[in-house]
């Protein structure tokens, strides 16, 4: 419930800091007085739009702040934990605005977007203002009214899921669709293309092993001219490198007979002439290996020179060629696969649409039952206003056509208010005076059903007296019972139905004007009720029926 409000600069007011209570409390104030004033500002701190004129004049900046108890509100806990804006019991919401039209926004001292101040809004409190029967003439309103009184958020957020889903198939088939030309003309340049490669058919790292072995045939004369010189100067000459390395080796072994410190000569040149009869096995070994194959040369060249062809053709590395091929293949059974699920899309759209379905019916029939028993309420609520022959019914009708996020509903409000005429749409019955009656008789019945702690009634009374008006008063007053319910008022009837009253007044001095809210005791309200029946000019048989309207 909403147990502070404190307004500082906000339009013509200087200065508010009001305590609230639960149950019921009556506003009222004379004409131009500003009765919705502190309702305005409110609105502020739950997330509307303001402006500069929102700025008292000769003020830096306007301050409000709502001070809310949560302790049983678990909704709203709930949504704060989550936003990590959580304080313990209460909830605190604060909007500044300055003269320049700067905004900000803060929940618990946190700083938020506007954003967030609408959406705990909603979770704190309803306003029902005095032009909301005019919407209730408008269809989308009319289902919003029903759907709130069923409370049924569960079917609607089902619907909306389901409905989702259906948009974003029919959105990835009408993505497939606008690209099958696209996708076809691709499909046959990668087909070809796919082909060439698995013709040529390279192998992974064949780049590399065709270009090694292509630059060695090409060179093979060189390579056993050079083998041979080697060989020649290694170990097949008259006085080759191993002949002179064994003669060494002899005198190096004399030598350490003479001194054992040559001892390592010996040794060093053994290795030696181990290492070059190595190397000439090795180098005769090559030898013999080494064939001139003029038609494998051949074959190895025109293999080469088709892998830089195709890598030229292709603008890529040769040494990528083979990575390229792999590319290749699978974007092409990408495209089948699309061209694929778009038979597959149109079973998976058709069971989304089936689903969709489902849901929206289990809505509808929801949406039908609560209307058979908002029917009832409504048409008992408007006898006690006044129309005892009045007759209300909501008409449900289904269409599997009409596919949207909130069913495939249509509704509409149905109304008589003489004997012997047939229900027909509100908008086409109903007086001005009527509407009003109905809409407040929907509106106090919806109000019980939502889980909003506070409900504020804007001049909903509006259109409304007598006997009437009392009926209405002792309405809010059984509302206020369980929730709390600010209703600004003119009527005396109302007003007298409050477990509390508080009074607008404004005044002028020195240029200036001001209002204050003030709370008023019993002697002050059975005067400010005589003051609505009466006037100005307060008698004491006025004051007497103050007397009898203040409901205590």
């Amino acid at each position: 419930m909403l147990c502070q409000l404190s307004i500082n600069n906000f339009a013509i007011v200087r200065f508010l800091e009001l305590d609230f209570s639960k149950g019921m409390t009556s506003i009222t104030g004379e004409t131009g007085a500003g009765k919705s004033i502190a309702i305005d500002a409110l609105g502020l701190c739950l997330g509307n739009r303001a402006d500069t004129h929102a700025v008292r004049p000769g003020a830096n900046k306007t301050e409000i702040s709502a001070t809310f108890n949560i302790d049983k509100l678990p909704l709203a806990k709930r949504w704060l934990e989550d936003q990590d804006l959580h304080s313990d019991e209460e909830c605190i919401l604060r909007r500044t605005i300055t003269s320049e039209g700067r905004s900000r926004a803060y929940i618990n001292s946190n700083p938020v977007p506007l954003s967030q101040l609408k959406s705990i809004g909603q979770l704190l409190i309803a306003v029902h203002g005095q032009h909301a029967h005019h919407a209730m003439l408008k269809n989308e309103h009319q289902l919003d009214l029903l759907d709130s009184y069923a409370n049924h958020q569960g079917l609607l957020n089902d619907v909306e899921k389901q409905y989702k889903n259906v948009k974003r198939i029919e959105s990835e088939l009408k993505q497939l669709f606008a690209s099958q030309e696209e996708r076809k003309a691709r499909q046959q340049l990668l087909e070809y293309q796919v082909q060439e490669f698995d013709e040529f058919d390279l192998k992974e790292n064949e780049f590399e092993q065709i270009e090694q072995e292509h630059k060695k045939l090409a060179n093979s004369t060189d390579l056993i001219s050079h083998c041979q010189q080697s060989l020649s100067l290694l170990c097949d000459s008259d006085e080759n490198i191993e002949s002179m390395l064994n003669q060494a080796s002899s005198l190096a072994a004399d030598l350490e007979s003479f001194d054992p410190d040559l001892k390592t000569v010996g040794e060093m040149l053994n290795n030696a002439l181990i290492q070059i009869q190595e190397s000439s096995g090795e180098i005769q070994h090559y030898l013999s290996n080494l064939e001139q194959d003029p038609e494998h040369f051949e074959y190895i060249e025109q293999r080469l020179s088709k892998t830089m062809q195709l890598a030229r053709k292709h603008i890529v590395a040769p040494n990528e060629l083979f990575s390229h091929h792999q590319s290749v293949k699978t974007e092409l059974e990408q495209i089948s696969l699309d061209e694929g699920k778009l038979d597959d899309m149109h079973l998976i759209l058709d069971s989304a649409i089936d689903k969709y379905q489902r849901a929206a019916k289990r809505l509808s029939q929801s949406r039908k039952r609560y209307a058979k028993e908002l029917d009832k309420l409504v048409t008992q609520s408007i006898h006690q206003l006044n129309m005892p022959k009045g007759k209300f019914e909501i008409e449900v009708n289904h269409s599997e056509e009409n596919i949207s996020n909130i069913g495939g509903d249509s509704i509409e409000f149905l109304v008589t208010t003489n004997p012997g005429q047939p229900l027909q749409p509100i908008s086409k019955v109903a007086s001005g005076g009527e509407l009003s009656r109905i809409g407040l008789g929907i509106q106090v019945i919806t109000a019980q059903k939502v889980s909003t702690p506070t409900l504020i009634f804007d001049e909903v009374d509006v259109g409304i007296s007598g006997p009437t008006a009392a009926v209405v008063g002792r309405m809010l007053r059984s509302l206020g019972e369980s929730t709390q319910v600010f209703c600004v008022t003119h009527l005396p009837q109302v007003a007298g139905n409050g477990h509390q009253h508080m009074f607008v007044n404004k005044k002028s001095a020195k240029g200036q004007t001001e209002t204050s809210m003030t709370p008023l005791n019993k002697e002050q309200r059975i005067e400010e009720l005589a003051r609505l029946l009466a006037g100005d000019t307060i008698t004491q048989s006025s004051l007497a029926n103050a007397q009898e309207l203040l409901i205590h």
